[in-house]
């Protein structure tokens, strides 16, 4: 018989920014118990050159984004000019449905969307729609890696609009929730976000006293590389997509 709450009893950590609080209700409703334990934050960065950053966007033939965090920083930018989606005359490619999913809030259609929300991906499936030899611009964090840059056939312009920002202040937080519930899960969406929580809190007590769930195999290879076990890790990148996998594990058990 199909249990109805699958997480009763469980206890689903999620160490990344705050825009992973959206499958709060989704952990509630399905028994378990959420706690928001953001390792990192994102901050834009603003810069006086910002508007001319801008206007050299319109002139693109593909506007690149991989993450929701370089939307929301792009949207800011935006509005500060008064400008729309309609303003910007080239395509859109994008790497997630939450990162589409909120360009298309803007009002941006999003032209091309990778079968695997990776951008080792991005890089050998994006030629094949961009053709020739068009100009793009990769709307980045600072922490993008080099994927996307040494990996296109073409030259890649990039412009930095946030940063990624480490935080310290839920180390003790997360300890004591490890210690003081008996069956725990992690969740990482970066490699930044792993990196904190090695720093801060697998130092402390290890990664044995956890599940272990990564979102990307980027995300993975850096838990790995720490010399953790990666426990859960769904074929689809989405957190929503971690939470399916966890369900059906404790379904099975």
């Amino acid at each position: 018989m199909q249990n109805n709450l699958p997480l009763q009893g469980k206890t689903i950590v999620l160490t990344g920014t705050s825009k992973t609080a959206t499958v709060v209700e989704d952990i509630s409703a399905l028994g378990g118990q959420a706690v928001v334990a953001p390792l990192i934050e994102t901050c834009e960065i603003i810069d006086r050159n910002d508007g001319v950053h801008l206007e050299c966007a319109r002139q693109f033939n593909w506007l690149i984004f991989t993450s929701q965090n370089a939307v929301d920083a792009f949207a800011k930018k935006m509005s500060r000019s008064q400008l729309r989606a309609s303003h910007f005359q080239g395509k859109i490619a994008s790497i997630g449905t939450k990162t589409t999913e909120a360009l298309e809030t803007l009002g941006f259609q999003v032209s091309f969307m990778p079968s695997v929300f990776s951008a080792d991906v991005f890089v050998k499936e994006f030629p094949l729609v961009a053709k020739g030899n068009p100009t793009c611009l990769f709307i980045r964090g600072e922490k993008a890696k080099k994927t996307l840059k040494e990996g296109l056939p073409f030259t890649l312009n990039e412009w930095t609009v946030y940063e990624t920002i480490e935080r310290h202040d839920q180390k003790q937080a997360i300890i004591e929730c490890i210690q003081q519930h008996t069956d725990v899960t992690v969740i990482f969406a970066s490699p930044s976000a792993v990196d904190v929580y090695a720093m801060d809190v697998a130092s402390v007590i290890g990664w044995e006293a956890v599940r272990v769930a990564a979102i990307g195999h980027i995300t993975e290879a850096a838990i790995i590389n720490h010399g953790a076990t990666v426990d859960i890790m769904p074929s689809v990148y989405t957190m929503q997509a971690v939470i399916e996998e966890l369900t059906k594990v404790e379904e099975r058990t």
